[in-house]
């Protein structure tokens, strides 16, 4: 914010009048006016972002499900809702291109969620102090918006790998994390990158109140083809055992799948909250997996000194499979960052999703 208040006062030094100095006296004016506009706009955006020039990332206060990252600035101006201003002409659609990944909030205060049920694929992970964070990935329809939006983690990179060129809408990272996202085969957009595409939402205290535009960020819908998840989708495969229930614990979360025989969805629990979007639509995924994977202790920290985990999902473990109302024993393999990740049955044969949404939830092996 000081970097572009000190620009907004170069930009009025500079303004010379070329005629009488009434006029002068007034251009001075409408330049300063301009400027500082201009700069507490990006001071709105940038309240409660992780600010990447800061080594400190997300503190967290008393209580495990509403620990409040920090914020930059405790004074925000009023940004426009969702739907205002112009946005892009869509271009025709095309057979594959970059998905859109948003990381999104999940404690407590940042819920409901929005434009959770629309995404292709959900990843859930375990961060600092035992939390969780989501990222939704979209290739097939884009909502309205997204969010609330939340920081990076290294993890994130490896996850992002198996894409083309993604377009990650973050709202910032740790400081030492910046140069990995600025070199990784990815197009990483912060609000402080593209304003336009970012505001805050009326009636949300910072920080769970950045939301994202996704048509500001894509130009098309990239289509399924897009999805290089290595995911297979087709009928059911034998077997199997009768799955009511399943509950994915953190240390200081949760994740409850209940199916819905009615529905032929599973419905998500986040803690004790049923997760439905701001409109009350359910979320409802039609597969859910249960990766049992490494995490690992990475080199970065959080304001409170705590590890930021790493989750490995380039390698090989167990996982399990729900669909249908069963639970499938699975395999997964995937060889390299930039691979997607193969489920096999325990005769080697490939796994079958069912169509549609599907959420990844990471857990510790």
């Amino acid at each position: 914010m000081s970097a572009t208040y000190e620009r907004a006062q170069s930009t009025t030094r500079d303004v010379v009048a070329t005629v009488g100095m009434g006029q002068r006296v007034r251009r001075r004016r409408g330049a300063m006016t301009a400027a500082l506009l201009a700069a507490a706009v990006t001071g709105s955006l940038l309240t409660g972002c992780t600010v990447g020039g800061d080594p400190r990332d997300d503190g967290r206060g008393a209580h495990p499900e509403q620990r409040p990252e920090r914020t930059a600035s405790p004074r925000r101006t009023a940004l426009p809702g969702p739907g205002a201003g112009p946005e892009r002409t869509p271009a025709p659609k095309r057979a594959a291109g970059p998905v859109l990944a948003v990381k999104i909030d999940n404690v407590r205060p940042a819920r409901p969620q929005s434009g959770l049920d629309t995404a292709d694929v959900v990843y859930a992970e375990q961060v600092e102090g035992g939390l969780s964070r989501l990222m939704a990935v979209y290739a097939t329809k884009l909502p309205k918006s997204v969010g609330p939006v939340r920081s990076a983690r290294e993890s994130d990179l490896d996850l992002l790998g198996q894409f083309d060129e993604p377009t990650l809408a973050y709202s910032g990272a740790q400081r030492r994390l910046l140069p990995l996202i600025d070199r990784a085969a990815l197009r990483g957009v912060r609000p402080e990158d593209d304003a336009a595409a970012y505001y805050r939402a009326p009636g949300r205290a910072a920080p769970h109140d950045l939301y994202v535009r996704p048509r500001r960020l894509m130009d098309s819908v990239p289509g399924a083809a897009a999805l290089t998840t290595g995911f297979r989708y087709g009928p059911a495969p034998s077997g199997g055992t009768p799955e009511r229930t399943r509950t994915v614990r953190y240390p200081s979360a949760r994740f409850t799948f209940t199916w819905s025989a009615g529905r032929g969805r599973w419905l998500v629990s986040m803690g004790d909250t049923r997760a439905v979007t701001p409109e009350g639509r359910a979320v409802a995924p039609a597969t859910v997996v249960v990766q049992h994977v490494k995490v690992l202790t990475s080199r970065f920290h959080d304001v409170l000194g705590s590890n930021t985990p790493f989750t490995q999902t380039v390698g090989s473990g167990k996982a399990e499979v729900l669909r249908d109302g069963r639970s499938y024993r699975a395999a997964w393999q995937r060889p390299s960052a930039s691979s997607g990740t193969d489920f096999t049955a325990p005769d080697g044969s490939p796994l079958n999703f069912a169509k549609g949404q599907v959420w990844v939830v990471f857990t510790q092996d």
